[in-house]
């Protein structure tokens, strides 16, 4: 079952079960080795869908630790200027400000960063949450048909 990804062979095991021989309401007859195969596959694929949500969360850390990172050089950069400018007055006042604005910029923006990374990874790990608790569901399902299908 190369090349099919997770929700594909989910389909292919639905399939497998809906189109085996009827032997009733609740029981049919079905290809064990089929079947087999297509658990194996699933098992095989759930720990990519897994890496790739680890992946992504890494991706929102490293997003988020970036835009840290830029928010306090702007800041401590801001900061420097104003202590260089402290001799006069006015100065002193335009570069609080500025530092202020600056400071206020830099944070706005990280905290648009993180509401965005934030929503996309949830985003994201909400899909894989739903395909992996719907894979699991289906392989219930599958093994719970499989074992009364044995016992006859």
């Amino acid at each position: 079952m190369a090349g099919h990804d997770v929700d594909e062979l989910l389909e292919l095991l639905k399939n497998a079960v809906q189109d085996g021989f009827s032997l009733g309401r609740a029981k049919c007859v079905i290809d064990r080795a089929q079947l087999l195969e297509l658990i194996e596959d699933i098992e095989n694929r759930l720990p990519s869908e897994i890496e790739q949500a680890r992946n992504i969360v890494a991706t929102k850390n490293e997003i988020l630790g970036s835009a840290k990172r830029e928010a306090d050089a702007i800041k401590r950069a801001a900061e420097e200027r104003a202590r260089q400018m402290v001799s006069k007055d006015e100065v002193v006042v335009a570069a609080r400000q500025k530092a202020s604005e600056v400071v206020n910029a830099a944070e706005q923006k990280s905290k648009e960063l993180r509401i965005a990374t934030n929503r996309y990874v949830d985003d994201a790990l909400a899909r894989a949450q739903e395909a992996l608790e719907e894979a699991l569901g289906e392989v219930k399902t599958s093994r719970g048909s499989f074992k009364s299908a044995s016992k006859n």
